[in-house]
């Protein structure tokens, strides 16, 4: 196909890139951590840990989990924030042979249940914090090895005591559980270093990580995410940026780039933009665990000269609003890569104006790796778009029989390219939804290309509401409020909201006359992950619906539009 685009590439950047470099996503980590050994990869609460150091803990991991009896293609699930723990349990997984099952560790127990039994996952490495949601769906699933980590489990005897102490027993933020059968990380760490460790010849073709995402039946799906894909989003995304590192005028660019992971490393944005690329180019990742503490996050960036920083529109404004941040030093800030949600004008500018370095904004999804699209490094000028396609990538505006539209015209957006997921996990109905004969992906929203290729995103195609750069369905948030027996109907909407970019808004037809919108909001937190739960509550004695009795959810959202205007 014509990719017009092209002659709009910031100088530098390749039309085309060639993911046959490496063989696998591990002969990555292998150069890295052989190239890069005495370089610190990461830091987290003060503590930084080297290449050298991830390389021969996540071995130790990795022969640990080999000794287990698990089989190439087994799937592991990591269920953890942005602690120490987290690269290098995902490195030693892939070295091992595995697949990473990323999970969310905000999950309800429905949540985890789910993703859990539809993965497959024979074991799980998660937090302490989480580890009582765990408990109560085990009995459940297939996982067989359990290994709990502590936040403070790599921070050094005094450290890591201290932090435990506070975390337990000031800030109460592990629940009571009983996972007898568990193994300690640090034991992990200890008896794996004495076990022997099997390197696994793995292919382009072999899956490496499952990427949950909703959709419109309101079931999280796994995007299957192969090494072929990983690789060629980490070398995309590396080649897109590479204006904004070479550019001299902030001075000599730094020997070590340093990224600040802000965003949960469990979600695919934060998973490639900062710990992949970041492991790829021999970068130093600052590890934010709660970015909404924003005096921790200030305190924690603070002694560093940092070059990149990925974030959602939110945390963005967030932070461009507080003084404390806008003391920070952004000498060496390059590049800052809005994604996850649409970036509004007037945030960016603020940004710009606080540190000296636009947001490129970009988009992608869970299906392809994430990044598809970008807008050009190069340049502080807002185009209100998601930019151009990146290397080796193809996008069409298709209607709505699979047809490309004529450019400056509405449609589906669709992708093609190396980054492009495998399919859905043994979901075989599902993928061929979303997947055209000739390889592009349909991404469900609805844009509309100019001549130079920038496009823009007008609406959604499917319903789903973005929560702070996460996907919510409304078919499954429905689905949950169902249950409860005071509930006769009920529909879920997205409204704007000036802090998550929308919010969920619920109209509900009563069962039970003394259901109360405290009720119904406690019940909600009981079964839905925070960013899910509804902020509005709306009862009413019924609810449009078409002449076959579907509910009509744009009707009710164009009104709720209304009010809010």
């Amino acid at each position: 196909m014509d990719r017009f685009w092209l002659k709009h590439y910031p100088a530098g950047v390749p039309h085309d890139i060639d993911p046959s470099r490496y063989e696998s996503v591990v002969q990555l980590f292998d150069e890295s951590f052989e190239k890069f050994r005495k370089r610190k990869a990461y830091v987290g609460f003060g503590k930084e840990i080297s290449y050298g150091e991830v390389d021969e803990m996540s071995r130790a991991v990795a022969a640990w989990l080999q000794s287990r009896g698990l089989k190439k293609g087994d799937r592991v699930a990591l269920m953890m924030l942005n602690v120490l723990q987290f690269p290098v349990a995902i490195a030693a997984v892939l070295r091992a042979g595995f697949v990473v099952v990323n999970v969310n560790p905000l999950y309800t127990p429905r949540e985890l249940e789910h993703q859990l039994r539809d993965s497959g996952a024979k074991a799980i490495i998660i937090l302490e914090n989480f580890a009582s949601t765990l408990q109560q769906v085990l009995a459940r699933t297939a996982v067989e090895h359990v290994v709990v980590a502590s936040i403070g489990d790599m921070l050094g005897f005094a450290k890591g005591n201290l932090v435990n102490f506070v975390v337990r027993h000031v800030k109460k933020m592990v629940p009571a559980f009983e996972l007898p059968r568990a193994t300690r990380f640090n034991t992990v760490l200890a008896e794996g270093a004495r076990l022997p460790f099997t390197p696994v010849p793995q292919t382009h073709d072999d899956v490496a990580f499952l990427q949950y995402t909703g959709g419109t039946t309101g079931v999280a799906k796994g995007a299957t995410l192969t090494h072929r894909n990983i690789i060629a989003n980490v070398l995309q995304a590396e080649a897109w940026i590479q204006p904004a590192l070479v550019d001299t005028r902030k001075g000599p660019v730094p020997e070590q780039l340093i990224w600040i992971a802000a965003l949960p490393l469990y979600h695919i944005f934060a998973l490639t933009a900062c710990m992949l690329i970041g492991l790829r180019m021999g970068g130093l990742n600052i590890l934010i665990v709660n970015p909404r503490d924003q005096a921790a996050l200030i305190k924690e960036v603070r002694p560093y000269k940092f070059n990149l920083f990925p974030a959602v529109n939110t945390l963005f404004n967030a932070l461009a609003n507080n003084p404390e941040f806008a003391k920070l030093d952004f000498s060496q800030l390059r590049v800052s890569l809005g994604g996850g949600m649409a970036v509004q004008e007037a945030v960016a500018q603020r940004w710009l104006a606080v540190t000296g370095c636009p947001i490129c904004e970009a988009y992608g999804l869970s299906e392809t790796s994430p990044a598809a699209t970008g807008n050009p490094i190069d340049t502080d000028k807002f185009s209100g778009t998601i930019g151009i396609p990146f290397p080796s990538t193809d996008v069409i505006i298709l209607d709505d029989d699979g047809k490309p539209v004529p450019l400056g015209e509405r449609g589906e957006i669709a992708i093609r390219g190396p980054q492009v997921m495998a399919g859905y996990w043994n979901r075989p109905d599902e993928t061929a939804k979303v997947m055209t004969p000739d390889g592009f992906f349909k991404t469900g929203d609805i844009g509309i290309m100019d001549e130079r290729g920038y496009t823009r995103i007008v609406d959604r195609k499917k319903d789903m509401i973005l929560v702070s750069g996460f996907n919510v369905y409304p078919n499954e948030i429905e689905a949950v409020v169902a249950l409860h027996p005071g509930v006769l109907e009920v529909a879920a909407v997205g409204v704007p909201d000036e802090k998550s970019g929308e919010a969920v808004k619920l109209f509900v037809v009563r069962k039970d006359p003394a259901l109360t919108e405290r009720d119904l909001m406690q019940y909600c937190a009981e079964n839905l992950t925070g960013y899910k739960k509804p902020k509005y509550i709306e009862f009413r004695t019924d609810l449009p619906k078409t002449n076959v009795g579907k509910i009509l959810r744009r009707e009710l959202r164009d009104e709720a539009l209304k009010k809010a205007a």
